[in-house]
């Protein structure tokens, strides 16, 4: 039995939760509240540096959503979320990275405004970077879904519950809605209780980093 450690507000944990429940895995869910939870002794043997996910099989332990969406696919490959060529796999991995490394990065100064507020240049880089990748297809990974989908399906609708629209790109307006109506997400999407709790938490997180930052310097 697969052992999930997660908490359902996570972004990063979200992606290991719907790659599971899209593979119909059977797995033990065990939520970590992040407000200790994290820094207690029996979480830090599994993780030392006190952050979901963590999947536990049998006697292996995995950090990190990517590592662990990488050993579900090739310890349980059906059904598949990779895509087959080498060049879907290279387009499916470059976006992954997109998601992580530059559109996360994007939530902070959504989360901290009120009020809708204007893509910046970056993130209308992303965004048309995406719909290039996306093309015609339904999907990242082509006519089903993939890696790629789930990585960024759990950070995009984030800023369109923020406030982007995706009015200029319709490309990834069409994909948003067939992403979200499956029944995975549906499945893991906060309700609006608890996305206020998720944007009051990552607010916290934002002020304490920058109060962090002004006393270093």
């Amino acid at each position: 039995m697969l052992t999930f450690y997660y908490h359902p507000l996570s972004p990063f944990a979200r992606r290991v939760w719907i790659a599971l429940l899209e593979k119909g895995l059977a797995f033990e869910p065990v939520v970590v509240n992040l407000n200790g939870d994290q820094f207690q002794p029996e979480f830090l043997s599994l993780n030392p540096f006190h952050h979901v996910p963590v999947l536990v099989d049998g006697s292996l332990r995995i950090l990190e959503s990517l590592a662990i969406l990488d050993y579900l696919e090739a310890q349980y490959p059906t059904p598949s979320l990779v895509p087959q060529s080498p060049e879907a796999i290279a387009k499916m991995r470059m976006v992954q990275m997109v998601a992580t490394n530059e559109l996360m990065s994007q939530l902070p100064p959504w989360v901290l405004n009120p009020e809708p507020t204007q893509a910046t240049e970056e993130l209308q880089r992303i965004l048309t970077f995406l719909s290039e990748q996306l093309g015609d297809a339904p999907f990242f990974g082509g006519d089903g879904i993939s890696l790629a989908d789930i990585t960024v399906g759990t950070v995009l609708p984030l800023l369109h519950r923020l406030g982007l629209d995706f009015n200029d790109y319709p490309a990834i307006a069409t994909w948003y809605h067939q992403i979200t109506a499956r029944p995975t997400w549906d499945e893991t999407n906060p309700d609006d209780a608890s996305f206020a709790i998720w944007k009051r938490w990552v607010s916290l997180k934002i002020k304490r980093r920058q109060q962090q930052i002004a006393r270093a310097s």
